[in-house]
């Protein structure tokens, strides 16, 4: 197992030395999205309409709750990456680089990963104050009225993650 302090938003180039089980550090920008987040991306690249920038971008499966004084977020951990498997090949098409969530995905996702050379990275189910701790800022950049599962970009430095799926075809869960 190796450790890699890596930046978002990421090119292929970054991603190529990562294998399955390696420490990531990761700082730069990320995307926050879940289900509803989702369903909302999905519908406005079939109806041809604007979305957030995803050209090499990392959404992380997370709806964080807001921080208090000194704190942009008070928890920010990882919701279960399955339910989001009906979108992440078509985002993976317009060239989201990198996901960040818990748990294994589906067969389809892992080939979607691979042919879109991207990786899934995992985060600690149950650590979201710690994973809070890596959040610098946090601003809403889409769907508001969404809430806690609006899209926010959230600027973190060093968040500890490990690498689920690399791009050799490499997959943490070895059950699938």
């Amino acid at each position: 197992m190796r450790t890699f302090f890596l930046h978002s938003p990421f090119d292929e180039a970054s991603l190529y030395e990562l294998n399955i089980g390696d420490r990531v550090f990761l700082s730069g920008k990320v995307l926050t999205a879940r289900d509803a987040a989702h369903m909302r991306f999905a519908a406005e690249i079939t109806d041809g309409r604007s979305r957030p920038e995803l050209v090499g971008a990392t959404i992380y499966y997370c709806g964080p709750c807001p921080g208090t004084t000194g704190s942009p977020i008070l928890s920010a951990g990882p919701t279960t990456s399955g339910r989001m498997d009906p979108y992440t090949a078509m985002l993976l098409g317009y060239g989201v680089r990198a996901v960040i969530g818990k748990g294994p995905r589906s067969r389809e996702v892992y080939q979607a990963l691979r042919e879109n050379r991207a990786v899934y990275l995992v985060a600690t189910g149950g650590a979201g104050a710690l994973l809070a701790e890596s959040i610098l800022s946090s601003r809403v950049l889409a769907y508001p009225d969404l809430g806690p599962e609006a899209v926010l970009e959230l600027v973190v430095r060093d968040m500890p993650l490990i690498v689920g799926t690399d791009l050799h075809g490499g997959v943490i869960y070895n059950s699938l």
